[in-house]
């Protein structure tokens, strides 16, 4: 868009009883399919906590005079009109990095994650993240979310867990995207190299919630919140490990991680949740090498292999795969040996 977009009322063409500003516009757009269409046309997503925004960012008028009062009565009023602001440059960089596209389309972007990536700058990790990626792969073509332009990340991977992610690139995809992540309309799996041989497959129904004694880490508590993963393996490298397949139920922070490592089968080179064998576990020294060599490994042996789900503006099925990468390989084909 290079002009603001303006959405304009005829308070008396609508049979509401309403009097605060920011319900009236809410529910005036609810009930007007025009509105609605001129809102999706230019992939704006609605609530009443961003029409309050709007009026508090004086992009509200009635009558002609803007109004900064989200509790403005209209009842004496004839017009309101909204005048839907540009969006801002984003505060992070572009960054030319070179990105593992598996899909992409004018709503939403779906990349192959590589170990090693933060996807959102923080501190600690201002530059190189997924986020800088996108910024400038996208380019014009973001066309803003919550005001600002940048890509709308609904879920996340770890640094250094690798695999399959979708990302928005408007508001109305974000917005719809969110919807079925948190209504869990989806399907997300996983593979994990894990220490040990759990049973052939299982269910974990544990709440996770912040840790209370390191902050740093998510821990099954009772106060948390209900997680669900559902797993089985698909190999085994006796005495040494299985490789298992996860379904993500629900999409907790950390969730595989945890529920593995409470199960007493944690993943692979887990740094923050990790407990691996002891040594005198192995008795003889080729066993004791092979452990040492499995415990070098730089990451946490976890990979999204497939991710599915309905378009969040066309509502066509999708799915999305990813294979191993080089370096759960060749953890595996170590096993192997």
């Amino acid at each position: 868009m290079t002009i603001p977009t303006k959405i304009s009322f005829n308070i008396k063409d609508y049979s509401l009883h309403h009097e605060r500003l920011d319900v009236w516009i809410t529910e005036a757009i609810k009930v007007s399919d025009q509105t609605k269409q001129q809102l999706n046309l230019n992939n704006f997503s609605f609530s009443r906590s961003k029409v309050k925004l709007l009026i508090e960012g004086k992009h509200i008028k009635v009558d002609g005079k803007t109004v900064n009062n989200p509790s403005f009565k209209v009842q004496n009023s004839k017009t309101i009109e909204i005048i839907l602001p540009l969006p801002s440059e984003p505060l992070p960089l572009a960054e030319d990095i070179k990105l593992d596209i598996l899909y992409e389309d004018e709503f939403i972007i779906v990349i192959n994650k590589k170990s090693g990536m933060v996807v959102h700058p923080a501190p600690g990790s201002p530059n190189g993240t997924l986020v800088n990626a996108l910024l400038y792969h996208c380019g014009k073509n973001l066309q803003g979310i919550g005001g600002v332009k940048r890509p709308g990340i609904v879920h996340r991977l770890d640094k250094n867990t690798s695999g399959v992610m979708v990302v928005a690139k408007t508001e109305l995809a974000h917005s719809n995207l969110s919807k079925i992540f948190f209504n869990h309309d989806l399907d997300r799996r996983y593979n994990a190299i894990v220490w040990g041989q759990p049973v052939n497959a299982g269910i974990i129904e544990k709440p996770i919630g912040r840790s209370v004694i390191n902050r740093k880490k998510m821990a099954i508590i009772h106060k948390g919140k209900m997680a669900i993963t559902k797993w089985e393996i698909l190999d085994i490298y006796p005495p040494f490990a299985s490789l298992i397949e996860c379904k993500l139920e629900t999409g907790r922070t950390h969730q595989i991680r945890v529920h593995m490592s409470d199960l007493g089968h944690s993943i692979i080179g887990d740094e923050l949740y990790g407990n691996p064998p002891s040594q005198k576990v192995f008795r003889n020294n080729t066993t004791k090498d092979k452990t040492k060599l499995i415990k070098s490994f730089s990451r946490q042996a976890l990979h999204a292999t497939k991710l599915c789900f309905k378009h969040p503006i066309n509502k066509k099925y999708m799915e999305f795969s990813s294979s191993l990468p080089k370096d759960i390989i060749v953890l595996i084909d170590n096993l192997k040996l």
